[in-house]
């Protein structure tokens, strides 16, 4: 990890630097995605199933591309208990998180006969994509159709990738089953989002699109919004930490490697006012890097975008911080809690030492479906109004619109618009 003085220019170059891990910097890629997304537009299963032979090596057809009651009964009677009862576990706390974001429809009736109001339902239909193979995260799939189940909607769709013999992820198809996705399909890839997006002869087409995916399945739901809702176009995974005097250097340095092992990309930042805990954090990160299994992909991370910054002030650190905007932040201080309250710009913080970032990716029950490349300063955690649609209401009594008609007319006349303006006059003429 590089460590640097916290100056104004300093602050100015990390943030051109994790702005190159967005994918909006990939575009050399998207005249790829666009031709399969037309494609499967246009073609409909016959692209998908070439798409599918071509990239994932099997003969899908009409007949197989749906998971069977078989192959999730299958993946159920050979899955280790121990295990399924934690992700019971896991997801009987993001359903109790989700349901207290829930809202109900309003009505507002006032004495000259005037109703507003505003009548919240549900999609109709959920679209998730689940990466395959090495990449498939069960914990990511919980954290995409709980929300949903929550929210109400009835059908929940997935997509994920199959092996080269037909066959998916069976931890993937566990974790599906105790969210309660209704159908799972064998497609992978930027053929799967645009499948989705438009339907073909097999797969629904849905009204949104959530989930992870390599570089090609973020371009592809780049391509397909507009056409369907997507939850957002995520880049690499980050943390960062801040830190002062009290906190534990092997704690702070176990916390970075956690996001520092997702991929090459990932940024691990630490910013303290302690020098003596940034020598120490240093040490430790190179104590743990010669025991954790994905210590290579933890290296080029930590070369890339791995970064110890030293301010002079708490004030500092935070206004810092709030430039970038992380996806996950860590606050690890005596008194986390007042730093808290000046944070505004983060996806999700814990605080505290004993509220390690992992404990939000798996367990506590807040969706991990974070913000990414400083877009907290604008975006939120996935949540249930992500799979809600709110339709406004309005009826006006005669009374009540005689009271305002004039200047709905002005706004009307003044905006150059007379017909609008003509279909309030007509009813006192």
């Amino acid at each position: 990890m590089k460590t640097i003085t916290l100056t104004e220019q300093a602050k100015k170059d990390l943030l051109n630097s994790l702005l190159k891990r967005s994918p909006n910097n990939y575009g050399q890629y998207e005249s790829v995605v666009a031709e399969i997304v037309n494609d499967v537009r246009e073609k409909g299963d016959e692209a998908v199933f070439a798409y599918t032979k071509k990239f994932d090596k099997w003969e899908i057809q009409t007949d197989n591309i749906r998971v069977t009651e078989e192959e999730i009964e299958e993946a159920l009677a050979g899955a280790e208990k121990e295990f399924v009862e934690v992700m019971k576990r896991s997801a009987a706390n993001i359903a109790d998180f989700h349901k207290k974001q829930l809202r109900n429809s309003w009505i507002d009736t006032k004495p000259d006969g005037s109703i507003l109001g505003q009548r919240i339902l549900p999609i109709a239909v959920s679209g998730v994509y689940v990466p395959g193979g090495k990449a498939a995260y069960p914990s990511s799939l919980l954290m995409n159709v709980i929300p949903a189940k929550v929210a109400g909607v009835k059908r929940i769709i997935m997509t994920t990738p199959a092996g080269a013999d037909g066959k998916v992820n069976p931890g993937t198809l566990v974790a599906a089953s105790i969210a309660g996705v209704d159908e799972i399909y064998k497609i992978g890839g930027a053929q799967a989002i645009a499948a989705m997006a438009f339907g073909t002869e097999s797969i629904p087409k849905v009204d949104k699109i959530t989930g992870p995916g390599n570089i090609f399945v973020a371009l592809a739901k780049k391509a397909c919004f507009g056409y369907v809702s997507i939850d957002s176009i995520a880049g690499p995974s980050e943390i960062l930490v801040i830190a002062d005097e009290t906190a534990k250097p092997r704690y702070v340095a176990a916390d970075l490697l956690s996001q520092a092992e997702h991929d090459e990309l990932a940024s691990a930042i630490l910013i303290t006012t302690s020098r003596k805990l940034a020598e120490e954090v240093a040490e430790q990160i190179d104590d743990f890097l010669k025991e954790l299994s994905r210590s290579e992909i933890i290296r080029k991370s930590l070369e890339q975008y791995g970064y110890i910054l030293l301010a002079d002030s708490m004030e500092d650190a935070i206004s810092a911080a709030n430039a970038i905007a992380s996806e996950h932040l860590e606050i690890l201080t005596k008194n986390p809690y007042d730093v808290m309250t000046r944070i505004e710009n983060a996806g999700a913080i814990f605080l505290g030492e004993y509220s390690s970032e992992p404990l939000g990716d798996y367990y506590a029950g807040p969706n991990h479906i974070l913000p990414t490349n400083g877009t907290a300063r604008f975006f939120s955690p996935l949540n249930v109004d992500d799979f809600m649609k709110k339709t406004s209401i309005i009826s006006y009594s005669r009374e009540a619109l005689e009271r305002t008609h004039k200047d709905i007319e002005l706004f009307a006349e003044k905006e150059g618009l007379t017909a609008h303006a003509n279909s309030v006059r007509v009813r006192f003429q």
